[in-house]
């Protein structure tokens, strides 16, 4: 039997409750209706809100290879063993020809798999660059709401564009391995920009050395002001658990950087407006969507299309529309 609309609505609070209360099937449920950007969303972001805003976000970004789930495993292995309540977010790369991904990321984090106080959900990315997928933002508020202390977002993998995590993240951490390239790619510009941690992971190979100095050069070359964050530099045998205390002091350090200077609040505003503006913005492409089914559009496509009108104009005319009673017809 289906469940009516009303009754399914009805169930938000409930679904908000347990997840409050540790119930991994409601932080699921919850999170599904994101990914599926379900008609409930915005219910459900309304039963959130007063629960979000505190949680540590952390993003690990980094070519594919170098050892992200490796280390996010040992990241929650070090704050669970701090006490804190951890989710994961794993975006895989979903196929452009089927849609379908293997969502294999959790294979590598089994250690928590029976961890009351660990939450890990794969992603699909469906599509979305960045790194991301559409959904990650609202599946963050979704583990916040659900009492995460920490959130780490674990991204596609994809290369020097994958830049999308820095937007989301209070603290970036890009990971590089020896072998990866030479002392160019060490400057190029995109994902290394957005890294406030470097870890040079697998730092127990042949050239470690020389790819953590070309980090530091890089870093050397960059110019900041005074009181600017300069990234730290660590390394890491993530495989074998050997330098995750470094990174998580060189997480605090930079921690204690952005509280003291007003830079936590200022990228949390700044992360929702974004926010907003997306919401907004899906929203508007939503409505021009469907006005390939009324007159207005086409109408004013036939006009550009025999010079009777330019296309700049049209457009205007076609957001002044919108903005009338019953939109465009």
């Amino acid at each position: 039997m289906s469940t009516s609309p009303a009754r399914r609505s009805r169930d938000v609070p409930t679904l908000v409750q347990r997840a409050r209360e540790g119930d991994p099937r409601a932080v699921a449920r919850l999170v599904t209706l994101v990914e599926n950007d379900d008609p409930l969303l915005p219910e459900v972001a309304r039963a959130l809100a007063r629960y979000t805003g505190q949680a540590q976000i952390l993003g690990l970004t980094g070519a594919p290879g170098v050892g992200k789930s490796t280390l996010t495993n040992e990241l929650v292995r070090a704050l669970r063993a701090e006490g804190r309540r951890v989710g994961v977010l794993a975006v895989d790369p979903s196929s452009p020809y089927t849609g379908g991904a293997i969502l294999g990321d959790r294979v590598r984090m089994q250690d928590h798999a029976t961890d009351d106080g660990v939450y890990i959900r794969s992603m699909s990315s469906r599509g979305h660059l960045g790194g991301l997928a559409a959904a990650t933002p609202q599946a963050v508020r979704v583990l916040e709401g659900a009492g995460c202390d920490v959130v780490i977002i674990e991204t596609v993998g994809v290369g020097q564009a994958e830049v999308e995590v820095a937007r989301l993240a209070d603290t970036t951490l890009v990971l590089l391995a020896p072998g990866m390239g030479d002392a160019i790619q060490a400057v190029k510009a995109g994902i290394l920009e957005v890294a406030d941690v470097f870890v040079v992971n697998k730092a127990d190979r042949d050239g470690a050395d020389a790819t953590h100095r070309d980090i530091q050069g890089m870093i050397a070359l960059g110019e900041r002001s005074a009181g600017q964050w300069r990234p730290q530099v660590v390394r890491s045998v993530a495989a074998l658990g050997e330098g995750i205390d470094e990174i998580m002091a060189a997480i605090g350090k930079h921690r204690a950087w952005l509280s003291e200077h007003g830079q936590l609040q200022a990228r949390r505003e700044h992360r929702a407006t974004v926010e907003v503006e997306e919401i907004a913005l899906g929203t508007l492409r939503a409505r021009i969507g469907s006005l390939r089914h009324g007159t207005a559009l086409p109408g004013l496509a036939a006009k550009v299309a025999a010079g009777l009108l330019d296309p700049y104009t049209a457009a205007d005319d076609l957001l002044t529309s919108l903005d009338q009673p019953g939109g465009a017809a």
